[in-house]
């Protein structure tokens, strides 16, 4: 008892076998890093044991459902290089490539860059139509546009045909010997292709109806562009009646724009029912 009234605290002393135990863990700590510090990795004896894992459990290449298919060419679906590996073992192995790595079928590349280059050419072509016939252009009697690979040259009604009449203006004839001549002088197929707008024809006339109107008006066209020296079997004449409307026929300014004949130059083809070499067809 203190002066205080109060106990005095008690001490703690370890146990004698801890300081024992503590110098034994110290030591093999030691002897561990020691060991560790000693070993090295055969990265060889890794790889081949890693490779047998994969073989073991099937690792392949994941593919999603909802990826497009990618075309392959010959040489990818026989052949796949790709990097050796060595092996403790007397034999080549190599990783079959990726699939994002197959190219597309030649032939398809080919028709690509085919493609292309007639949407170049028929680009430039379309420029050149406009320059030469920009008067008329001017006037509204003719449109020049880009059709994809081809080139049209839409004869519009203003001043070609009068309301309900296949028979040509005065005006016309001139514009359409310039065609001609042009036809002439350039190759590939030809289609002229009539239309209308969305007005009946009255009944009692020369015409039953817009599809008579407008394979009629094709046929005068096609034959102004024969008189100018084009090969009939260069020439598609059709009537498609109101079927194939530019615009709406919701205003009289529409329907005017969908009462044309369309000049077509076909990319591709020397004449219709034959390719480009159909021309050098003895039996056509």
């Amino acid at each position: 008892m203190s002066s205080y009234g109060e106990e005095s605290p008690k001490t703690y002393s370890a146990p004698p076998w801890i300081v024992t135990f503590a110098d034994l863990m110290v030591l093999l700590m030691c002897f561990f890093v020691l060991m560790l510090s000693f070993s090295e990795m055969d990265a060889e004896k890794f790889k081949l044991m890693s490779g047998s894992m994969r073989e073991a459990f099937g690792v392949q290449t994941t593919v999603l459902t909802d990826d497009a298919p990618k075309g392959t060419s010959l040489e990818a679906q026989e052949f796949s290089p790709g990097v050796p590996e060595p092996t403790d073992r007397n034999e080549v192995r190599q990783h079959t490539v990726d699939s994002d790595l197959n190219t597309l079928d030649l032939g398809l590349e080919a028709r690509l860059k085919e493609l292309k280059a007639q949407e170049e050419q028929a680009e430039e072509r379309t420029h050149r139509l406009r320059d030469l016939f920009s008067q008329e252009i001017q006037d509204g009697r003719i449109v020049i546009r880009r059709d994809s690979t081809n080139v049209v040259i839409q004869l519009l009604e203003k001043d070609s045909f009068a309301s309900g009449n296949a028979e040509l203006e005065a005006g016309a004839h001139d514009a359409l010997a310039k065609v001609g001549r042009l036809i002439v002088s350039m190759p590939g197929a030809i289609t002229v292709a009539g239309h209308t707008d969305n007005v009946p024809i009255k009944s009692g006339g020369m015409y039953r109806s817009n599809w008579d109107l407008s394979a009629a008006r094709a046929a005068s066209v096609a034959h102004e562009l024969l008189a100018a020296g084009v090969e009939p079997a260069r020439l598609m004449v059709s009537g498609h009646a109101d079927t194939q409307p530019r615009v709406a026929n919701d205003t009289p300014e529409h329907r005017a724009q969908n009462r044309r004949v369309d000049i077509t130059f076909v990319a591709g083809k020397d004449r219709h029912g034959g390719g480009p070499d159909a021309a050098d067809d003895p039996q056509r």
